[in-house]
């Protein structure tokens, strides 16, 4: 998902990793820490996509919009696990076009949609929606309340939101919160915590869950297969590229485990 105005670098470094993802190596690496393998770029887990399902009540007949949708993790699995109606939404093309034949072959081509657009002007009426999710989309944008404002205008009023997002904990000193903006995602930084964006962009919290615990496991379990597997992931993306990544992580892990770097998943409600 890009920022606004659209940001192309970031939309072709996602478009490059849906590519990658579809290797043998990198399903293998993904169902090693995620348990699926659809090329996804999020940290969602298995546990936590059904954990979501039964926040938002997903079942036949709902029409869920996941934004900044993918490759298709893990919507087409709420779509697969729920019988709910799923529609994507991205920017990156590559994506979307993964996620559409992904769609075919989870059997899901009758019950998911697929739309190339910006969460900040989603092309959808007013009130299309009775469920909302992304997944750690938010760390990756700068124009974060637009997509939550945007969320709430196609969401009916009786239905709900779900997201994950990965974010600098408040109150932590400036120079470990400078450090968490070096390492974690392109726009890991905000100028006001989720809590207030939300009530801001017309939402009400029903639920906060800290999962740092789980993504930092998740972190220190990628470090370990891109190690196990260099040769091969090498090939993929590069020398540079490789140990650019391992550095990286490698260097969040100790912020995420002392709590500088926060994962949680919101459950928010319409308030208006």
């Amino acid at each position: 998902m890009s920022t606004v105005p659209k940001d192309p670098a970031l939309i072709e470094r996602f478009d490059r990793s849906y590519q990658r993802g579809q290797t043998d190596t990198m399903r293998a690496i993904e169902r090693a820490i995620c348990g699926c393998d659809y090329g996804g770029t999020s940290w969602t887990t298995r546990q936590e996509v059904e954990q979501v399902s039964g926040l938002l009540a997903l079942r036949p007949g709902t029409a869920l919009l996941d934004v900044g949708a993918g490759s298709g993790w893990p919507a087409l699995y709420l779509a697969g696990i729920s019988g709910c109606d799923v529609t994507l939404v991205d920017l990156p093309l590559q994506g979307i076009r993964i996620a559409q034949k992904r769609s075919g072959y989870d059997g899901l081509a009758g019950k998911s949609a697929f739309t190339v657009g910006d969460g900040c002007a989603l092309p959808f009426r007013s009130g299309s929606f009775d469920a909302i999710s992304h997944s750690d989309v938010l760390c990756c944008l700068q124009a974060k309340t637009a997509v939550l404002s945007e969320c709430r205008r196609v969401v009916r009023d009786s239905g709900a939101m779900v997201f994950s997002v990965i974010s600098v904990a408040e109150g932590v000193s400036q120079k470990k919160a400078a450090a968490a903006v070096a390492l974690g995602p392109p726009y890991i930084g905000a100028e006001r915590g989720y809590a207030e964006m939300l009530e801001r962009t017309g939402w009400k919290i029903t639920d906060r869950i800290d999962i740092s615990s789980e993504f930092a496991e998740s972190t220190r379990r990628v470090v370990a297969e891109w190690k196990e597997n260099e040769s091969r992931v090498k090939s993929l993306v590069g020398e540079q590229e490789f140990e650019d990544y391992v550095t990286r992580k490698s260097n969040m892990l100790p912020l995420i485990r002392d709590g500088t770097i926060r994962r949680e998943l919101f459950s928010a409600n319409p308030s208006r």
